[in-house]
């Protein structure tokens, strides 16, 4: 276990997630804001591969962990710690749709940030979203970061919005 909060824990990703993380990665709601094209169960089992080796580097900046509902026991989504070369990190979060409107996000984001800040050593944690997705939105603006600007990003025709936290922000 990385971390936890009241209703969810936070590990590393294990070839028993294969399943779930198929039908997660695999759903078209799931990546319609995010990006990202959607892949067979072999595909995303090579993905999830990848992801598990990546614990092992050394210099790895590439954090993507399981998120379980413990009273579920069970795999409800992921999150994504993503350190850049100023050793700020970016944050990113999926999960199930059953699982959607149950208040995970909004419980995860801040505990995600602090893990980031304060167990990472990250000096800055971001987050960027496409205003279309609302209930992102809602997340990050009652998160501990702070709205910096909204911008059309080219690349994925869209207006983001971007959020973000310095390590010497006040918790």
């Amino acid at each position: 276990m990385l971390f936890n909060t009241k209703r969810l824990l936070v590990r590393k990703l294990n070839i028993g997630d294969a399943r779930p993380f198929h039908e997660m990665e695999s759903n078209p709601n799931v990546k319609l804001y995010t990006g990202g094209e959607t892949r067979n169960y072999e595909g995303d089992l090579e993905m999830l591969e990848d992801l598990i080796q990546k614990y092992t580097l050394k210099d790895n900046g590439f954090w993507i962990w399981a998120v379980e509902d413990l009273a579920l026991n069970e795999f409800v989504g992921t999150v994504a710690i993503i350190v850049d070369d100023k050793n700020e990190a970016e944050i990113g979060y999926r999960f199930l749709e059953q699982y959607w409107g149950r208040g995970y996000g909004k419980e995860i984001c801040p505990a995600l940030i602090n893990h980031g800040i304060k167990s990472m050593g990250l000096n800055a944690m971001y987050a960027y979203v496409d205003k279309r997705n609302t209930a992102s939105v809602k997340i990050l603006e009652e998160s501990n970061l702070e709205f910096i600007k909204e911008y059309w990003n080219e690349e994925d025709q869209c207006t983001d919005r971007y959020y973000k936290k310095n390590s010497d922000a006040n918790s």
